[in-house]
């Protein structure tokens, strides 16, 4: 587990993402059209981006399976 975890929010584009790391790395598809993960060079999660935020429901969990080795 990360020692620290950044969240950035921008409100006016409606994107969120969270990073458990500093690595390099980049964004790969989920199966929810709305997310993406990051992973390194190793194919290890280290952050995900949530776009259209907004749009989901209050009471119900945004579900999306981070599927990278």
């Amino acid at each position: 587990m990360a020692d620290k975890v950044k969240v950035w929010f921008d409100a006016e584009a409606d994107y969120l993402e969270v990073r458990f790391s500093e690595a390099a790395g980049y964004e790969k598809a989920t199966g929810n059209d709305a997310v993406m993960e990051r992973v390194d060079a190793q194919g290890k999660v280290i952050g995900f981006s949530i776009l259209g935020v907004s749009r989901f429901k209050k009471n119900q969990p945004l579900v999306a399976d981070l599927l990278a080795a």
